[in-house]
């Protein structure tokens, strides 16, 4: 025995309702984690430039060798030092670093990828200014 006027078409409706909700959350929590995996890569990355072209600027002047010191800072924090270049005063005591710095990473879905970023960095003289 049927009950008359009952839609007999929209039974197991829900479940279908419930498994397109189930993907819908299931495809924004990888997107979630696949952006999050990104974003935490080129902080790390900025990260070692930045202090790399520190480390650089500070062996400026006292017969160090800065891109050496990049090098090993950057290796340091996960990254891979691939250009250095130092611009020296005409003292030899002070001058400007630059670096760029690069961090491998694998993303789900999205596969194999490198992040990169740059950084300066200033070595001035010490002392008073004259002029």
């Amino acid at each position: 025995m049927t009950r008359a006027g009952c839609g007999g078409g929209d039974r197991g409706s829900a479940s279908l309702w419930i498994v397109a909700a189930c993907l819908v959350l299931l495809l924004a929590g990888t997107v979630v984690t696949v952006r999050a995996a990104a974003v935490a890569a080129r902080h790390r990355v900025e990260t070692a430039a930045d202090l790399a072209a520190l480390a650089a600027a500070g062996r400026i002047g006292t017969g160090g060798q800065p891109c050496g010191a990049a090098r090993e800072i950057a290796v340091r924090n996960g990254a891979r030092l691939v250009a250095c270049a130092t611009d020296l005063a005409a003292d030899g005591r002070s001058g400007t670093v630059e670096v760029r710095a690069e961090v491998s990473l694998h993303l789900p879905l999205l596969g194999d990828r490198i992040a990169s970023a740059a950084a300066r960095a200033q070595r001035s003289r010490s002392g008073p200014s004259t002029g």
